[in-house]
């Protein structure tokens, strides 16, 4: 008996043995795979939540853990999350004492850092923070989840600014290139159509009649769904207006107005790309965004304003949650018919959570003013060979690197206005060229805004309405 008892204790402690180990390993994995900045967060849970679309539930706090900076990881599952092949599938909506938060979808690096209601569902794990950044575990709060319906949350609390002062003037007529050896009048005086379907779209900036086409509720492509337009058209998005998975094409054209569109997920090209000589162009009052999770060369840019293009108004747009946003002139060994073209004007516009190019270009002339960048996590504008940016009153908060005019081993360009600028918490400009006094010819300071004034101005104003 005392043979056997000692037997089967041996084997007993040899099975715990290896679980042992076998669970330090897996703990191992989960904990180094935090040590990349795409990693996804993994863990127990101490529950399993209901997770159809229209359930709702509350979030038990005595199960969060903390995951590093603002970022805090609930005890719960919940199904349905993102995944590597649907990477915006989750449906779930979070709420901080019944006030909605986000935005979903966040980068799990952008949780930690910045927080203020980020957070993420993948897989069945939810990373969230607070509205203020505060620990949930002791804020005193309530959290709950609704799956499902359309979501109310406002921008995150670092993009939100108070409304302007009641005695600053708000000027969003056109101004610039787009008014110099020339006017932009798109589609003024035309036939006016309403199109809800991509067919329809196509058809009527396809075609050499004058034409204001409005666009009503979403269309949608497949992501690389190009669209020729014509000269002398206005496109323009009745409230609400989505143009999602579409490429406007502005090849050899002019006199192109686009304005109050939401624009989404472009694949490979840009939302609105201007090429090959196109001139007369007018982007306002528009979004775009797709998001930093699927890789630098997956979605295409917001803007691309390219081969001898010239005489280009972008105003009162947003550009958010992408990698690469606006690029001007694409190349510089082969694309030297881009000198002497290539003037841009872009104003009152605002980028946050962009990597880079708000916007980058090569031998232009690119007069920015009044524009609003925030929480950039590489440069936000680049001049390159050659090419001159003007800035005049904009206002950088959170961004790695405002100005530079060296971009990668590209040939420098040059900046002038630079002090006029307010540079809010962030890093250095990188110049190495000298600084140069250039102003554009065309009147503008009946449009320009105090730096100051620039985040609640802008914030209030820009985007789709």
């Amino acid at each position: 008996m005392t043979k056997l008892f000692r037997q089967v204790s041996l084997i007993g402690l040899i099975l715990t043995t290896i679980i042992f180990f076998s669970n330090c390993k897996k703990s191992v994995k989960a904990d180094d795979a935090l040590t990349d900045s795409t990693a996804l967060f993994s863990g127990d849970s101490t529950s399993v939540l209901a997770a159809t679309s229209g359930s709702t539930g509350k979030l038990s706090l005595s199960g969060v853990k903390s995951e590093g900076g603002y970022a805090y990881k609930i005890g719960q599952s919940i199904s349905g999350g993102d995944s590597e092949s649907a990477k915006g599938q989750s449906i779930l909506r979070l709420f901080e004492n019944g006030v909605e938060i986000g935005p979903a979808h966040s980068l799990h690096d952008d949780i930690r850092n910045i927080g203020k209601g980020r957070f993420s569902h993948w897989g069945s794990t939810v990373i969230f923070s607070a509205s203020d950044n505060t620990d949930p575990r002791t804020n005193g709060r309530t959290y709950t989840y609704v799956m499902g319906g359309t979501s109310t949350a406002l921008p995150p609390a670092d993009t939100q600014t108070p409304t302007p002062p009641a005695n600053v003037t708000v000027n969003t007529a056109l101004v610039g290139y787009a008014l110099v050896n020339g006017k932009t009048t798109g589609g003024q005086g035309g036939v006016e159509t309403t199109v809800t379907t991509l067919a329809q779209l196509k058809a009527a900036v396809g075609d050499n009649v004058t034409r204001t086409i409005y666009i009503s509720g979403t269309i949608k492509g497949a992501g690389t769904d190009p669209v020729y337009v014509k000269s002398n058209k206005s496109i323009i998005g009745r409230s609400g207006a989505v143009i999602e998975g579409v490429n406007l094409f502005i090849y050899t054209v002019n006199n192109i107005v686009i304005q109050n569109i939401t624009f989404k997920n472009y694949v490979e090209q840009a939302a609105v790309q201007i090429k090959e000589a196109a001139h007369h162009i007018w982007v306002d009052h528009c979004d775009f965004s797709t998001d930093r999770s699927h890789g630098w060369e997956y979605w295409g840019k917001d803007i691309t304003i390219t081969r001898e293009s010239d005489y280009v108004t972008v105003s009162w747009s947003k550009f958010h949650d992408t990698n690469l946003s606006v690029l001007i002139s694409g190349g510089i060994e082969g694309h030297e018919a881009d000198k002497g073209k290539l003037h841009v004007t872009m104003h009152h516009n605002m980028w946050y959570n962009v990597t880079e190019r708000e916007p980058s270009m090569n031998y232009g002339s690119v007069h920015m003013f009044n524009n609003y960048h925030l929480n950039n996590s590489g440069y936000s504008i680049g001049t390159r060979a050659g090419g001159i940016v003007r800035t005049d009153n904009e206002y950088f908060s959170n961004c790695a690197k405002p100005l530079t005019t060296k971009v990668a081993s590209d040939p420098e360009g040059y900046f002038s206005g630079i002090t006029t600028n307010i540079y809010d918490k962030c890093g250095a400009n990188n110049i190495t060229t000298a600084v140069s006094t250039w102003v554009p010819e065309y009147e503008y300071k009946s449009f320009l805004n105090d730096a100051a004034s620039v985040p609640a101005i802008v914030t209030a104003n820009a985007g789709a309405r």
